[in-house]
């Protein structure tokens, strides 16, 4: 028969791993987990003692019915002699119960008379003493009504009296309001209780012009609100340590908890396959709209398993995404690291590890690419031990699952597994309560506005909820899953795409649902209030090619970072990178991190700050180029993340020796398309500044974001064939492989052009 595992005699018995667990135990057979084997001997008693339960328990509940067949008969005799008794007796007292019951009935009737006799009596007497108390109380009442009135009298003018009195001598008493070190104008008329108009009057006499969205700082606040005798006091900044600022989390009470799915996530190094597994599981295709088949953005899917759900959140794998993918080690119940078998165990391995290991959940090993004819899977294994994951047949507790993500060989055994471990580890949630999730990835959609994927890790979620999430607040208007259906609600472990947010939350944010929108907008501006807090105290035109000239003539220079992106979870992954290359030398802090393409006001932050601007898979508007250009301010702009690492690490490290650099000819806006058969999508386009060549590479850009790169597949002036268009001139274009050319969109030419040295 072979050795058998614990989970497999768990279900041939169809009883729960871990009850079966317990009866090893009190059969003293020592085992770890669910993975350990058992050999035919211990797996046989236990099968005999379970049988032996099975006839005990059979054997009591046939004593039982027993008993109860006999009952019935013990009770017959007693029930014989009674009625023999009541027989006997019967003809006895068939006169004298005649004679009683005679008397009892006249003696009855009798009583009735009396009864209501008596009643009338009272009932009469009642009325009389009733009457002559009612014709006292008017009389008496229209006494005292009268000296009443006059009293009331007396007391209206001695009040007149001590009013007067009092205004003279007490003056009113000071309201008093609590406000940051700054305030709107609009939010101080809120709190004071004054209009608008009036505050705005008082500051044009303090000489001080400004509408009702201006700040005003403590001071100035405090000087206009003494006019109306209102004491401004400064609010004391709280502690925001830790995620739950307002205790707005609380431990709910175990009758209270429900099961609730396992949220999985799935790490490993690029390139091993993580993706291509999730891929295999679900039937859609991730990787093909990621840049070089990366995943750069997290993801949350929900699989329905044998009638249980289990959440995938899919992070991204290379280094680079340590905080993304540490941000999804918090919030996930098991880790899949995948490795591939035919690469072994690599650097980013070994952080997600780490990783697993710091949040303190099971790991399952996948190991990927078994297909591959060079794979090796027991190389894996002792890599895997050596860095402290011991395979359960090796005597660890390690449980490691061979599979393929190309043929699909395995897949169901890692499933198997998954739910296995969420079942031991007793997963539950509180699904009754304001909800409180976890934002995993947020960003600025042209069309929705801000958009927030948030798992639920406690209650639920619900449309119209209000909601704030760090600096951002608002009330739910539409709720979408994973499949991109609308949804009324989401329970705990459920991945949604909320819209209604105010502003563009940080991923990673704890989501908290209030009960009132004031409360969530309160809430939101005390973290909007300590955060420019935290930024003024912080806050010092850098070019990355003078930065190794600084260094070397001795100078300890900060260097400041702009970050613009298209999403926000990517500004974490690129900020956490930049830091960690901060010398002795060269300080790097990361200024602003924003959502957007990059505007005016990032290029004057940068001149203020003298800061350099890194843009990831955004451009700069035609206004900020002009800026930039002017006041000599180092705009870089990155597809790929690890280009922008190594740039900084180069200017860092003294390396920095481009060979080509980017030189923009011109831009052109679409103002309209037209469909050609056999060609595809022609853009009609007029050129704004430049000039546009045959030759050239191009962008299309929308909303400043980067939708496509490639090269002009045509270009026409009228009905010929142009070498290039000028500014302020119209023509025909079409770009190579894309046709999702729109109104309004911007095309960038650029060419790259070899710096001389």
């Amino acid at each position: 028969m072979g050795k058998m595992r614990v989970y497999e005699l768990a279900k041939e018995l169809n009883i729960a791993t871990k009850d079966l667990m317990i009866d090893l135990e009190n059969n003293g057979i020592v085992v770890k987990s669910h993975m350990s084997s058992l050999d035919d001997e211990q797996a046989q008693k236990i099968k005999d003692a379970k049988a032996k339960k099975s006839q005990s328990l059979n054997q009591d509940q046939g004593k039982k019915e027993k008993k109860a067949e006999k009952n019935p008969k013990d009770s017959k005799p007693y029930d014989d002699k009674d009625k023999s008794d009541n027989s006997s007796n019967k003809n006895k007292g068939k006169h004298t119960d005649k004679n009683f019951n005679k008397a009892n009935n006249s003696n009855k009737k009798n009583n009735q008379k009396n009864i209501k006799a008596d009643n009338k009596n009272t009932n009469s007497d009642n009325k009389n003493s009733d009457n002559k108390k009612k014709n006292n109380k008017k009389k008496n009442n229209k006494k005292n009504s009268k000296k009443n009135h006059n009293k009331n009298k007396n007391n209206k003018e001695n009040n007149k009296k001590d009013s007067k009195n009092n205004n003279t001598k007490e003056p009113k008493k000071p309201k008093k309001i609590t406000m940051m070190s700054e305030i709107t104008i609009k939010d101080l008329a809120e709190k004071s209780g004054i209009s608008i108009a009036n505050l705005i009057v008082k500051l044009m006499d303090l000489g001080i012009m400004a509408n009702q969205n201006q700040e005003i700082d403590f001071d100035t606040a405090s000087l206009v609100l003494d006019e109306f005798n209102i004491i401004v006091e400064q609010e004391e900044m709280e502690d925001f340590d830790g995620d739950d600022v307002f205790n707005l989390d609380f431990e709910d009470d175990e009758e209270d908890l429900v099961e609730r799915p396992p949220v999985v996530t799935v790490m490993g190094h690029v390139d091993h396959g993580k993706t291509s597994i999730l891929d295999n599981i679900r039937n859609s295709h991730v990787t093909k709209g990621e840049a070089g088949g990366i995943t750069q953005h997290i993801g949350a899917y929900t699989i329905n398993i044998q009638g249980k759900k289990i959440v995938f959140l899919d992070t991204p794998g290379h280094e680079a995404f340590t905080a993304m993918r540490s941000r999804g080690a918090q919030v996930t119940d098991i880790s899949v690291l995948v490795v591939a078998a035919d690469d072994g165990v690599m650097p980013q391995t070994l952080e997600a590890i780490n990783h697993s290991k710091a949040a303190g959940v099971p790991i399952i090993v996948a190991v990927n690419k078994i297909d591959k004819p060079d794979a090796n899977i027991e190389r894996v294994k002792s890599e895997l031990a050596e860095n402290g994951l011991m395979p359960e047949d090796w005597g660890g507790e390690a449980i490691i699952v061979p599979v393929s993500a190309k043929t699909g060989e395995g897949i169901d055994d890692l499933l198997e597994m998954i739910l296995m471990v969420a079942e031991m580890e007793e997963l539950k949630a509180n699904p009754n309560r304001n909800a409180i999730g976890t934002v995993i990835e947020a960003q600025l959609d042209k069309g929705k506005g801000p958009v927030a994927t948030i798992l639920v890790n406690k209650g639920t979620l619900h449309h119209n909820d209000f909601v704030f999430s760090g600096e951002a607040s608002g009330r739910i208007r539409a709720m979408f899953n994973d499949k991109a259906k609308q949804v009324k609600k989401a329970g705990p472990s459920i991945p949604v795409q909320i819209l209604g947010l105010n502003e563009v939350p940080e991923a990673g944010d704890i989501l908290y649902a209030v009960d009132d929108e004031k409360d969530a907008r309160n809430y939101a501006q005390k973290i909007k209030d300590h955060n420019r807090e935290e930024m003024l105290k912080s806050s010092t035109s850098m070019n990355l090619d003078d930065l190794f000239g600084k260094i070397s003539g001795g100078e300890t220079t900060d260097l400041n970072i702009i970050i613009k992106t298209d999403v926000k979870g990517t500004i974490d992954a690129v900020k956490q990178s930049f830091e960690k290359l901060s010398n002795d030398e060269v300080r790097v802090n990361i200024i602003h991190g924003a959502v957007g393409g990059i505007n005016e006001s990032d290029v004057n932050l940068a001149i203020a700050s003298n800061a350099v601007i890194i843009g990831f898979n955004v451009r700069p508007s035609q206004p900020a180029m002009d800026l930039a250009k002017e006041e000599k301010v180092d705009i870089r702009t990155y597809r790929v993340i690890y280009d922008a690492i190594e740039d900084i690490k180069n200017a860092i490290t003294g390396m920095l020796k481009p060979e080509y650099r980017e030189k923009v000819l011109g831009r052109a806006v679409i103002r309209d398309t037209f469909k050609v058969p056999n060609v595809g999508t022609v853009a009609g386009i007029y050129v704004t500044s430049g000039k546009v060549t045959r030759n050239s590479s191009t962008r299309l850009l929308r909303d400043d974001v980067v939708i496509f790169e490639g090269n002009v597949a045509s270009l026409k002036r009228f009905k010929d064939d142009a070498k290039e268009i000028t500014q302020g001139f119209e023509g025909g274009m079409g770009l190579e492989n894309f046709n999702d050319v729109k109104v309004d969109d911007v095309i960038e030419a650029y060419v790259m052009e070899e710096i001389k040295r």
